[in-house]
């Protein structure tokens, strides 16, 4: 269905279409696991593939990460670039998505219907 409000989403350069593809796949297995297990819950992308691999090591979020090598802020670029992937995987999903922003960080709640 898509996003309820706010859908300016920027386009995410520098990778290939495979692996723009394979990370959208991962972060949408990884929307329905937070949907089906914790129904009603607000989530942002640190909640599905933050903590402990904040460098993705071993995902397909990796290419990601290694295209901000060596720049300043390569973390917090990454993680741009992934919230950026995210809101095009929810505004291609067949269901409806609330947002908001706390703390400069975008949340997201699936609306049941």
């Amino acid at each position: 269905m898509s996003l309820t409000k706010n859908k300016k989403i920027y386009s995410v350069s520098k990778i290939s279409n495979e692996e723009r593809q394979r990370i959208m796949d991962f972060l949408q297995g990884s929307v329905y696991c937070w949907c089906k297990n914790r129904k009603d819950k607000w989530f942002s992308l640190r909640d599905l593939v933050g903590g402990n691999n904040y460098y993705w090591q071993g995902t397909p979020l990796l290419p990601l990460y290694t295209k901000h090598k060596g720049t300043k802020n390569q973390v917090k670029k990454a993680g741009k670039d992934a919230g950026w992937l995210l809101k095009r995987v929810l505004e291609n999903d067949r269901r409806e998505f609330d947002s908001k922003k706390e703390n400069l960080i975008k949340h997201y709640r699936l609306i049941n219907s």
